[in-house]
């Protein structure tokens, strides 16, 4: 547990070191979200509407329950618990956040992308083997296995994913250089859009049959 804790420090750190990177810096020591607001119609803007910092408790800075396994009996075969600005309103305007990821035996957390934020991630059980494939100017992938207490990072924006090549379940924790930094899972957006993208449009971009990429659309 000692090792798992001092991986998680560090985790902290490095994570706070790519805080910049992403949501621009705070103009007051806190902004504690808002999770009621009268105005049902209100509209935000790269943030939440502060607390009243005279009614702000050290619970407002305090978030439980990521040391519990979590589900991982789905299609894919992990789970993703994030503790962003949504569910830890402490970390408004502070441009970080974090996420437990768990991955059953052979699971993955599918291609995707965080539109506004870097991640970094710290394995702290199991084997995985993870990669990400830089833009359009070559497509280039990077790829890396990843034992206990070993650490990669995911550029902002680019595409990624996350395998666990082992017969256990694995664990990873990342941290994220944004409090929302947004999640686009690849098959998901292009094949279960709503309204769905016109099948033509994907049978070219794919280069499929229009009965697969109807078959996926339904799947998804």
């Amino acid at each position: 547990m000692r090792k798992a804790y001092l991986l998680t420090v560090a985790l902290f750190a490095l994570a706070f070191s790519l805080a910049s990177a992403s949501d621009p810096s705070p103009l007051q020591d806190f902004c504690v979200a808002l999770k009621d607001y009268s105005d049902k119609s209100a509209v935000f803007v790269n943030g939440k509407f502060c607390k009243d910092p005279k009614l702000v408790t050290a619970d407002d800075f305090y978030f439980c329950g990521l040391n519990i396994p979590r589900n991982t009996y789905n299609k894919v075969g992990s789970n993703v618990t994030n503790v962003n600005v949504d569910t830890f309103p402490g970390l408004n305007t502070l441009g970080i956040s974090l996420a437990r990821i768990d991955f059953a035996p052979y699971g993955q957390n599918p291609p995707h992308t965080h539109p506004r934020g870097t991640e970094i991630l710290v394995v702290l059980e199991g084997t995985l083997f993870v990669g990400f494939v830089t833009s359009n100017t070559d497509n280039r992938l990077f790829t890396k296995t990843l034992n206990k207490g070993d650490v990669f990072v995911f550029p902002v924006g680019l595409i990624h994913f996350q395998v666990n090549v082992g017969k256990t379940n694995a664990i990873a924790i990342s941290g994220l250089s944004s409090q929302n930094a947004g999640a686009i899972t690849i098959a998901n957006a292009v094949f279960g859009s709503n309204p769905p993208i016109n099948p033509d449009v994907l049978t070219k971009a794919f280069q499929l049959d229009k009965k697969v990429v109807k078959y996926l659309q339904k799947e998804f």
